[in-house]
């Protein structure tokens, strides 16, 4: 499969210097230099992405306004189980340019700061590591089945347009040990290998991640097409090669490889649950005071918390992992 779309004479000359003379790069590989590419990449342009104003192309929990923020430390706050919020610095990884979920929110945190995108991770002492929609824009790598066994997906540029193409048969231990004719498993691997980085660090305290993901069995079994989505101007698209650097490629994380990654990093019991779940059963107070005072009127600060907690909108479409160490 290929795009339509004209490629950039930058993107083109960016591909041929990361993929060389064979003009090929793993899905994972084209991926990473459409987000990550140091001039180029999506996520390294100091532009909003998020939100609904024109020039966006998602939106997330952070766009919620400032109530996210306060549910999550309230939330934070009851998960450290009695040990005083003021010892720990709140450290939000892959903030959006413009500040993290704690701007202008008053909070219990020793401090909070945020990692970008491109900014070097250094975590040390007590601290509650947070991030939203981090793992799932992490370069997946792409499998299809091909009799009886897994073949690689890459990316090759064939004139001025890029085109899927099958790589060599694939061993790697990690993947489904059936592989139907046709099915394309999306192997989120750079997630985990990130959350095991992150726990690499020598810190202590709560680890907690919004995102959207699955287990392995369902990524498996249930999704024959794979995960991987493009999102440009709030519109879902299945053209992962059109524009690359201009719009977002994302997939769904693996919850299991995230668990096994923070307990081989010495987390006890990581915790997967909706978002409506968690809010309710570890920012109930939060709640019951906030609906309690917006009771009479239909607010924004209302609106919101009803965008974060319905199933139908972000309380079920969105999960959290949650451990201590």
């Amino acid at each position: 499969m290929g795009s339509s779309a004209i490629l950039s004479p930058a993107f083109a000359t960016a591909f041929l210097a990361r993929a060389g003379a064979g003009a090929r790069l793993s899905f994972a590989q084209f991926m990473d230099l459409a987000l990550y590419h140091p001039k180029l990449g999506y996520y390294r342009r100091d532009a909003a992405r998020v939100g609904y104003g024109a020039g966006t192309d998602f939106y997330t929990a952070s766009t919620s306004g400032t109530v996210f923020g306060e549910m999550v430390a309230a939330a934070c706050t009851t998960l450290l189980d009695g040990a005083k919020p003021a010892d720990y610095t709140f450290v939000e990884i892959g903030a959006e340019p413009g500040g993290g979920i704690l701007t202008g929110v008053t909070h219990p945190f020793g401090a909070a700061r945020t990692v970008r995108v491109g900014e070097p991770v250094a975590i040390t002492g007590p601290c509650v590591v947070f991030s939203n929609e981090l793992f799932d824009a992490q370069p997946l790598r792409r499998f299809v089945g091909r009799e009886g066994g897994w073949r690689e997906l890459g990316v090759e540029l064939h004139g001025d347009a890029l085109r899927e193409v099958e790589l060599a048969p694939a061993t790697e231990p990690w993947l489904p040990s059936e592989a139907p004719e046709g099915y394309v498993f999306d192997a989120p691997r750079a997630a985990a290998d990130l959350a095991a980085t992150l726990a690499a660090q020598p810190w202590t305290g709560l680890f907690v991640a919004f995102d959207y993901g699955k287990s392995f069995a369902q990524l498996a079994a249930e999704t024959p097409l794979g995960t991987a989505r493009a999102y440009f101007k709030h519109t879902q698209s299945n053209d992962l090669l059109a524009q690359p650097g201009e719009q977002d490629l994302t997939g769904h994380v693996c919850w299991d490889w995230l668990v096994d990654a923070l307990t081989q990093g010495g987390f006890l019991k990581p915790v997967v649950e909706s978002q409506e779940s968690f809010f309710i059963h570890h920012a109930g107070e939060f709640l019951s005071r906030t609906m309690a005072a917006e009771a009479n009127r239909l607010s924004q600060r209302k609106l919101s918390l009803m965008q974060l907690l319905h199933p139908s909108h972000l309380g079920q479409k969105f999960q959290v992992l949650h451990a201590r160490r």
